[in-house]
């Protein structure tokens, strides 16, 4: 494995950096002492730093050499609301937060980088770290865009990363074309009547209504998607009813899909509304169902995913590359800077951890160099001195 020595000289510092952010998990738009840990190392490091990008975003610019070629690097800060399971000492001291999806680890390598890019690297042009917040759930990348940050930091390709466990320590995957899957939500209210549960005769029973829909949905993937489509359609949420012997007005049922198509997406939002409506009307209910596009697909376009092939490849060997990984049905809001900008979304691999968004996850501190040495090497590739 060929990381920069000088990287693997700062691990013991990047671990202090993560283990810190670990300990002090901060959720979507929330992230202020972690982004302001992050601008006070940028600012350090020599870069121009400004916060506060859509809230609690970061960006840090460095510029060498005569070259005025810009490229993007986004690491995500925010942590997520579980409650921890682990009882080592970086454990979170925020009851029912933690950094459950290791963007603590993730933010720690792209400062590692900032360091090296700052310190000993050989680039000419100008180099954007963006520190993104909200990325679980709450859609800060789409934020930090709307609120200028290509318009005041203007790049010719982004680039993201996400450690996943299981993969071996010291491996990546990328490839062009679909990484993660579009996420949407959905909410039905189903308005029956209610009464007593002795005398079902006299209600409308949205119960027995939402089980039916429930029941119905679970035909959607399997009889009008193409099977080789890939989408997923969870209920995740069913609330109604107070009482053992009272039969409910209404009922709530929520979930998600995941899909890598925009007219899968559309499909499955006109037949799940349909059959809600018809079955309530079968019924005499009455269903309001509402729809969200949250994140669309993440995307990879092919010449800047050959391209961080190569560096990873150059890094850990041809082996340890996996140039064809099966596209993840989660998702990930680097989508909407991938359709903004060119780009490579690139998975590293964490080693065997439990798994993310699990209460007893934890970010292998031993990725921490071979990532920042990926970031380096990415930015010497795409911006070499000019002869």
């Amino acid at each position: 494995m060929k990381t920069i020595e000088a990287i693997n000289q700062y691990q013991t510092e990047m671990t202090v950096w993560r283990r810190d952010i670990h300990a002090h998990p901060e959720i979507a738009f929330e992230e202020h002492r972690t982004a302001k840990i992050v601008a006070e190392k940028l600012t350090s490091f020599g870069f121009e730093v400004e916060t506060g990008i859509a809230g609690t975003g970061v960006v840090g610019t460095l510029k060498r050499g005569r070259g005025n070629r810009a490229i993007g690097l986004r690491a995500d800060l925010d942590a997520l609301p579980i409650l921890e399971a682990n009882d080592f000492d970086h454990v979170s001291t925020y009851p029912g937060k933690m950094h459950a999806c290791g963007h603590d680890g993730h933010t720690a390598m792209l400062l590692g980088a900032a360091k090296y890019l700052s310190e000993d690297a050989e680039f000419e042009g100008i180099v954007h770290l963006i520190f993104q917040p909200a990325e679980e759930n709450e859609g800060g990348g789409k934020a930090m865009i709307e609120a200028g940050l290509f318009e005041r930091y203007p790049v010719e390709s982004v680039y993201g990363m996400h450690n996943i466990p299981g993969m071996p320590m010291g491996s990546f995957a990328v490839k062009s074309g679909p990484m993660m899957a579009a996420f949407d939500i959905f909410n039905l209210t189903i308005k029956g009547k209610g009464g007593h549960a002795a005398m079902p005769q006299f209600t409308i029973d949205p119960i027995v209504i939402g089980s039916k829909i429930i029941e119905a949905y679970q035909s959607i993937i399997s009889r009008f998607i193409d099977p080789q489509e890939p989408a997923v359609l969870s209920i995740t949420q069913f609330h109604g009813g107070d009482a053992y012997n009272v039969i409910p007005d209404e009922v709530k049922i929520s979930g998600c899909t995941r899909s890598f198509s925009p007219k899968i997406q559309i499909l499955m939002e006109e037949k799940m509304r349909r059959m809600a409506t018809e079955i309530c009307k079968a019924y005499g209910a009455k269903a309001e169902f509402s729809y969200e596009h949250r994140y669309p697909a993440t995307i990879n376009t092919e010449a800047e995913s050959n391209i961080a092939a190569e560096v990873a490849t150059s890094i850990v060997g041809t082996d340890a590359v996996n140039l064809n990984p099966t596209p993840a049905m989660g998702s990930e809001d680097f989508a909407f800077m991938l359709q903004e900008k060119p780009g490579s979304y690139v998975w590293i691999g964490n080693g065997k951890t439990d798994s993310v968004h699990n209460p007893g996850y934890d970010f292998n501190d031993d990725v921490l160099p071979i990532g920042a040495t990926y970031w380096v090497r990415l930015i010497e590739k795409l911006l070499p001195p000019i002869a």
